[in-house]
């Protein structure tokens, strides 16, 4: 057997650890009993130095010296090799000992986090919370290292390689200049939309929900809908695990997190089966990832074109609320308002809040403040990006999930990756011309179509940069997003 081969074999086996790893870790959010918890996060710290040991021994090195001397002649065989070596690197970066101590302490720091984070109780987080940032800091300056990075971009490349901050700092400047005028314009302008006078009982809702999703073209044979503390999107590209969260007295929230999810799912789905079980068939990054799910909820689903469906399909489900009519709706999904919970801004406020935690977490990481440091700093922050000061720690600094599973460098996609939708919703409008009329039926066929040819389809069989640029015909940049606000919105 060559030595590509014999790689490729314990490359599934790595595949085989990681898709174990993503269903406990939703059944952990979303039916294991919290008693069960230590166990839980010695048995997922198990498994994560397992999949570790397979990719950081020694023999790996070898196979790739001698793989990479005779290189394979098929093209997506070639990258698969390239994100072999990349993943080699990073893992030989970090000692089994500190992958397990991470590990270890994120599963304890989640769910603690849980019961912190509904009690408004920081003090109950900050010990577990300064293990897992002090970890995350060791980690990254080993990466770092490794990868000839400053620590920062080191976690930054594990969620999109190739984007690091001076990258990032370009195009958050950019918006910083832009998003004031537009929101200040906006915010003068609009007309708030009216409430509807009638509760959404949480079953009605997950039936819609249900109906949607697969109208937007989600497989139920391959995956489900539940609920958790946090939505998210997990599983695997068989088994797809998606979470939201119901509030029986706004419909509006839970259906277009529902729908914001279902991008995600959409683009795990869409991955080649061919290559599935290799690195060259993972998603292309985080950048990407969020791209396709602000694609289908912010670009698509908040178009006026569906948005006319939707209200169709709410008054049937619930009564003909005329706060329901399409007018009405738009006013709604549309409502542009500095608030305090990022899962809830709107698109045009969306990235302050991203510009925050980028600032605090590099921070933390730098060592310039500490857990103990950082309801006051997320305080002021808010009160100089956004203008609004939260009551609590609850509506501050507890409110995502991201900081006590480990995820530092994870939020920057966000922001990066509404910029990215835009572009890529802009390109697709320009090879489907009645793109609106298909949105208008909800037909999304020929819109998924396109972003399985030059999104899901494609992997990692190319760079990011190449990737945007091959199916946008520019690189990232603001200039779409800007534009969509100024469609969307009305401009100066």
């Amino acid at each position: 057997m060559s030595a590509y081969a014999t790689l490729e074999r314990r490359f599934e086996r790595l595949s085989a650890i990681g898709h174990a790893l993503s269903i406990l870790s939703w059944d952990r959010s979303v039916m294991m009993p919290t008693g069960a918890n230590a166990g839980r996060g010695d048995s997922m710290a198990g498994l994560e130095v397992m999949a570790h040991e397979l990719l950081a021994d020694p023999v790996v090195a070898d196979l790739l010296a001698e793989a990479e001397a005779a290189p394979p002649d098929e093209p997506w065989a070639r990258a698969n090799l390239a994100e072999m070596r990349r993943a080699h690197i990073r893992a030989t970066a970090v000692p089994a000992g500190l992958v397990g101590a991470l590990a270890k302490a994120t599963s304890r720091c989640e769910m603690t986090w849980r019961r912190a984070r509904p009690a408004a109780d920081f003090q109950a987080l900050a010990a577990e919370l300064a293990e897992v940032v002090s970890l995350t800091r060791a980690t990254a300056a080993a990466k770092g290292e490794a990868l000839g990075l400053d620590p920062y971009d080191a976690l930054l490349d594990d969620y999109q390689p190739g984007v690091h901050r001076s990258h990032i700092d370009t195009i958050f400047a950019e918006l910083a200049e832009a998003l004031p005028q537009h929101l200040a314009r906006i915010v003068e302008r609009q007309v708030p939309p009216r409430k509807a006078a009638i509760t959404f009982p949480a079953a009605q809702q997950r039936d819609l929900a249900l109906d949607l999703m697969a109208k937007v073209g989600f497989d139920f044979e391959q995956g489900r809908l539940d609920e958790s503390a946090h939505p998210f999107c997990g599983g695997n590209p068989d088994d797809i695990r998606m979470t939201t969260r119901w509030d029986e007295r706004d419909v509006a929230t839970g259906l277009m997190g529902v729908l914001h999810e279902t991008g995600h799912a959409l683009y795990e789905a869409g991955l080649p089966a061919a290559w599935r079980h290799q690195p060259v068939g993972r998603a292309g990054g985080m950048v990407l990832h969020e791209s396709q799910s602000l694609l289908i909820e912010m670009q698509a689903c908040r178009s006026p074109a569906f948005i006319g469906y939707l209200g169709h399909r709410l008054r049937l489900s619930f009564g003909d609320d005329t706060a329901l009519g399409a007018d009405n709706l738009l006013r709604l999904y549309h409502h542009v308002e500095p608030g305090l919970i990022r899962v809830d801004a709107d698109e045009v406020t969306y990235p302050l809040h991203i510009v925050l935690r980028y600032r605090l977490e590099q921070d933390l990481i730098g060592g310039r403040i500490e857990v103990a440091d950082l309801p006051e700093a997320w305080a002021a922050g808010m009160a100089e990006l956004l203008g609004v000061k939260p009551p609590d720690d609850g509506v501050g600094c507890l409110q995502d999930i991201h900081w006590p599973v480990g995820a530092f460098g994870y939020f920057p996609s966000y922001s990066l990756g509404a910029l990215l939708a835009a572009q890529l919703f802009q390109a697709a409008e320009r090879a489907i011309p009645d793109l609106d009329t298909q949105l208008a039926k909800a037909d999304f066929a020929p819109l998924l179509a396109w972003l399985r040819h030059h999104v899901h389809g494609r992997a990692r069989s190319v760079p990011f940069e190449q990737l945007v640029e091959d199916a946008t015909g520019a690189p990232l940049g603001t200039s779409a997003f800007l534009a969509h606000l100024d469609r969307r919105y009305g401009g100066s």
